[in-house]
């Protein structure tokens, strides 16, 4: 009875497709159609379609809207709101929903929503399906029993483009699986302000690394072409230049030269807009004093004439509304509606209201926007729906998704914290420890699911623990099952307060080994904003007065951001970097910890030893010099691209084909990687490449390739990797990416090979 359902409501879609194919199409669709045809059957239906339903289109409201209760006060339990939603659908024909009221519903929830919505919407107002977008970023986070893989930082760690793939893909099969056909993810800003609140949510600070990240995302959540139906539209975040704010509080003013922008912030977006990224979320900030929603100069002139980009470009939450309110550059909504679509935006998150609507349905009627500049966009938004088959198939067959939550998606899940996990102090041989070690496992970040998962986990903050996962395991928890000793537990001191620390003690004397938890809140966007990445005085004083009695002492880290540990690091004999590895964090972090498993992950950042010290590794040769006019400025904690391992590893052999290239040729490096311990174990390869001089002053060192291998106990490895030539350019002084002929050293390990580019 259900299939019938579901299949006379894709023939009703498809009936309505095709009655509207006959019509005549407009001027202004007939000229778009000049740059890129996205077909007859959608220009078809914006023939038909009213002003008042093209807006619409244009518009994504916030579940709340339509549902019973107050717009952040909804009623439990949650339920559509009837005369909420005929409203919507059939006065203001709304193109778009988003979000979840309030936290993480079950799959049977959505599905009533899903197909509550979509019945609706395909059947009355304009008959044209609702695509439903959520914020999915690392895993189905909003959906209860989803698979919950490391936040996007810790993916980047494991330095294994295949594992963040595989997690975009099951990511997009789950989203699937709850209805939900747009995921607001990845984030392609790059790490390169560490104060921010949403460093976490990235791939780090190194392009190179980014954009391979980046391209496997896409891959995941999209598949090769388009995509069917266990594969979402992605959606770049957040265009451009957002995660370099000057103050390093989110939403603030970024002042980001063009030739830093295109080198550093531009190249992930690029390269996903090569994978074929279907939508793209703007900047909620302003760069160079201007507001991204309101700069047809990055959303027209480079986003769609230079880079191509054909989809749908949505705002962030309320940014239209901010043009006014906070950044000040329009006096009304009116006036900011008019900035933003001329700017170049399709959809307005609105996301509480129907202010967009008004107002821009009212400029069009003055004649202030001309009705092809709705077309544009709804061209846009149609066509995304067309390509995810929300025409042909708006609700999905939700029991066909049998591998949701599965022991098959977790596991992947646990690879991909095993791989990320970096061990970056290790004194004596401390780690592996033995399982039968008495192990009393403290601090802050111990024995919670919150701190473990950060934000965008159940809630947007990931604070509340109600909703966490039934039978995922805390680090104390996941200890405690893999050990044979004895474990104990105590929190020894909160996030930030102090309190516990003399039980801590009390057990500490009955430990072999001391495992000391450190961590972060779970933060993001605004309410994520600090005042300095100083490790909290509690914690600091746990690790201290631990130290005193004299017991080994290994410290975790789970952190939104890299926290100052320079008082901590002499006191730990071993030190391992989590970063926020998900559900299966504390089984990978215990594996680690009894030598199950051997740690293969990479820094994706630099970590740095003082707050006010924030250099990244491709800094310049400026940055280099210190007070005494030497050259160890540069003094991290620890650098990019660092992590230990239980194998110790040898380079040899380095060399490349030839010691002269052309400019279209590609590099190819050899070099042999020996695993000198008796323990098998993964390395990251990583290539740099230094330009000895250029027209733009060049940096130290850039990353420029770079393959994770597995090599067995006493094997070695022969490892060949190509880097086109192209790949060593730069953007020169008039915004162009080139390649400069001139001498090159390429580093891997302590090795060089010098080469020549014509």
């Amino acid at each position: 009875m259900k299939n019938k359902f579901l299949l006379s409501l894709g023939l009703l879609s498809l009936a309505f497709v095709h009655s509207c194919e006959s019509s005549e199409n407009t001027e202004a669709i007939a000229q778009e159609e000049q740059e890129f045809n996205y077909g007859q059957t959608i220009d078809s239906i914006i023939a038909r379609m009213t002003i008042e339903q093209k807006v619409g289109q244009m518009t994504q409201i916030n579940l709340d809207v339509i549902s019973e209760g107050e717009i952040f006060a909804l009623k439990e339990p949650h339920r559509l709101d009837s005369s909420k939603l005929d409203s919507a659908i059939n006065h203001f024909y709304v193109g778009s929903v988003l979000n979840v009221g309030g936290h993480t519903y079950d799959r049977n929830h959505w599905k009533e929503i899903i197909i509550e919505l979509q019945t609706k919407a395909i059947s009355e107002g304009n008959r044209i399906p609702i695509i439903y977008g959520i914020d999915a970023i690392h895993g189905v986070n909003y959906t209860a029993g989803s698979t919950l893989f490391p936040q996007q930082i810790g993916q980047a760690a494991t330095w294994n483009p295949e594992l963040v793939k595989t997690a975009a893909s099951i990511t997009a099969y789950e989203c699937r699986a709850s209805g939900i056909p747009w995921n607001f993810s990845p984030v392609l800003d790059l790490a390169r302000q560490p104060l921010w609140s949403r460093f976490f949510e990235t791939y780090g600070e190194d392009v190179y690394l980014a954009k391979s990240m980046s391209r496997a995302c896409i891959e995941g959540y999209q598949g090769d072409g388009q995509p069917g139906p266990e594969k979402v539209a992605a959606c770049m975040k957040h265009f451009l230049g957002y995660s370099m704010p000057i103050s390093g509080k989110d939403r603030t003013p970024a002042w980001i030269p063009n030739i830093q922008l295109r080198e550093y912030f531009l190249p992930t977006f690029q390269e996903a807009i090569k994978k074929g990224a279907l939508t793209v979320m703007i900047n909620s900030g302003e760069v160079n004093g201007i507001p991204v929603h309101a700069d047809q100069s990055i959303l027209t002139d480079l986003l769609r004439d230079e880079l191509g980009f054909k989809g749908i470009a949505v705002t962030d939450w309320e940014d239209i509304i901010k043009l006014y309110r906070d950044h000040r550059v329009a006096k009304d909504m009116r006036e900011a509606v008019k900035l933003a679509i001329n700017a170049g935006i399709d959809m307005s998150m609105t996301p509480n209201d129907y202010s967009f609507n008004k107002a821009l349905i009212d400029l069009v009627r003055n004649g202030e926007i001309p009705e092809s500049r709705l077309d544009e966009s709804c061209r846009r938004i149609l066509w995304v729906k067309q390509q995810l088959g929300l025409f042909e198939q708006p609700i999905p067959e939700f029991d066909s998704y049998q591998k949701f939550g599965s022991k098959e998606h977790r596991n992947a899940a646990l690879n991909t914290a095993l791989e990320s996990i970096t061990l970056l102090k290790n004194d004596s041989e401390l780690l592996p420890m033995s399982k039968s070690a008495n192990v009393l496992v403290c601090g802050p970040a111990a024995n919670s699911l919150n701190v473990q998962n950060g934000a965008w986990t159940h809630t947007w903050q990931g604070v509340d623990e109600q909703y966490n996962t039934a039978d995922a395991k805390t680090i104390y928890q996941a200890i405690e099952e893999e050990s044979e000793g004895r474990v104990l537990f105590s929190p020894g001191c909160g996030l930030s307060e102090r309190n516990g620390l003399e039980v801590a003690l009390k057990q500490a004397k009955e430990a072999d080994v001391v495992l000391v938890c450190l961590g972060e809140i779970p933060s993001t966007e605004k309410p994520g904003d600090i005042e300095s990445l100083d490790l909290p005085k509690s914690q600091i004083e746990l690790v201290t007065e631990l130290s005193k009695l004299g017991k080994p002492i290994v410290v975790a880290l789970v952190l939104n951001r890299p926290m100052i540990v320079r008082e901590v690091e002499p006191l730990a004999g071993s030190i391992l970097h989590c970063y926020l590895p998900g559900d299966e964090g504390g089984r990978a972090l215990a594996k680690i910890l009894f030598g199950e498993v051997n740690p293969s992950g990479k820094l994706p950042f630099t970590y740095p030893r003082y707050s006010g010290s924030l250099v990244p590794y491709d800094h310049k040769y400026t940055e280099t010099l210190d007070k005494d006019f030497g050259r160890d400025a540069f003094n991290p904690q620890w650098e990019f691209g660092f992590g230990l391992s239980y194998s110790t590893f040898s380079y040899s052999n380095l060399s490349v084909a030839k010691k002269s290239y052309g400019i279209g040729d590609t590099l190819d490096v050899s070099v042999d990687v020996t695993n000198t311990s008796e323990i098998e174990g993964r390395e990251v390869v990583e290539i740099f490449v230094t330009d000895r001089v250029a027209s733009i002053t060049p940096s130290v060192k850039r990353l420029r390739g770079f393959r994770k291998i597995f090599v067995e106990a006493g094997e070695k490895a022969t490892v060949v990797i190509q880097i086109p030539i192209d790949e060593l350019g730069f953007v020169n002084k008039d915004a162009v990416h080139v390649v400069e002929a001139g001498d090159f050293q390429l580093s891997v390990d302590n090795l060089t090979a010098d080469f020549r580019v014509e």
